[in-house]
């Protein structure tokens, strides 16, 4: 992926680091496969404020993601590499051979003409999907799926990768994104290679109201609050506020937030900080 630094011609491109988009090859989605997305500006239905900052924004039409991949056996070209607002990845178009057309997140690497399919034992090469158990260890993976036939769930963000460090009888070992080690049912579906746009992180939005296009309002600091609005507010002066903590007085360092005794704990071979759960 390639970055684009703005000359400072204003104040708003002078910090700007924008994406150079130099994979993407079309501007026009696939009409088929567009959805709406209506605006809550963070009302619930009650009509009630349930999110703060959030509001406005440019419209935009949700693109229908095949995160399944369960069209197996049959091949699909790669029409295009697309931008999709909803996310930070890239998507890629696949037309099948039998006609259909599919969303799929665009690994690094897949371009336009190459071919991908799906199915329980194909080849482990870039944007092919098939089961853990018939993968090479130290695959990068991406969508991910935690049980067979849901769909994937893990490593979907952009640059976001697992690898498969160990094959069990039932389960699959995978080095998460965050460094924590996880087993996951070995017959489940997952897609080779590493999601597009790595450089996403590096970008900078330049001026605030950039942000504001995006539909994210400005965000006040508890610290600049009276008490009455935060446990964070008040105090003579600039005063550091105390311990962070949320509007609702939990601490936003430090604690523990994982439910104790979850089902899952006995999957999570060690944590991303490297403590290991106690079973």
């Amino acid at each position: 992926m390639a970055l684009k630094k703005y000359k400072p011609i204003t104040a708003g491109t002078r910090w700007r680091i924008g994406n150079a988009y130099a994979e993407v090859t079309t501007d026009t989605p696939e009409k088929s496969l567009l959805e709406t997305v209506k605006k809550t500006g963070g009302r619930n239905a009650q009509g009630r404020r349930a999110m703060r900052y959030i509001g406005g924004g440019s419209k935009k039409m949700y693109r229908v993601i095949d995160f399944k991949r369960n069209k197996h056996g049959v091949p699909a070209k790669v029409a295009t590499i697309e931008y999709d607002p909803n996310r930070t990845a890239f998507i890629a178009l696949l037309n099948y051979a039998d006609g259909e057309k599919r969303y799929i997140l665009a690994p690094q690497g897949l371009e336009v003409g190459m071919t991908v399919i799906s199915g329980e034992a194909v080849a482990p090469e870039v944007g092919n999907t098939l089961m853990m158990k018939n993968m090479p260890l130290g695959t990068n993976l991406h969508n991910i799926e935690m049980q067979p036939g849901q769909g994937g769930k893990i490593a979907r963000s952009a640059g976001a990768s697992a690898q498969l460090t160990n094959k069990e009888e039932k389960y699959a070992v995978l080095k998460m994104p965050s460094g924590e080690l996880r087993k996951v049912l070995i017959n489940c579906f997952a897609t080779v290679g590493v999601i597009s746009n790595s450089d996403h992180s590096l970008e900078s939005m330049g001026k605030a109201g950039r942000n504001r296009w995006k539909g994210i309002r400005p965000r006040n600091r508890g610290v600049a609050m009276n008490p009455v609005d935060h446990p964070m507010g008040g105090g003579e002066g600039r005063s550091s506020g105390g311990h962070p903590r949320s509007r609702t007085g939990k601490y936003a360092k430090g604690e523990k937030t994982r439910t104790v005794g979850k089902g899952s704990d006995k999957l999570i071979i060690q944590r991303k900080n490297g403590s290991k759960i106690a079973k």
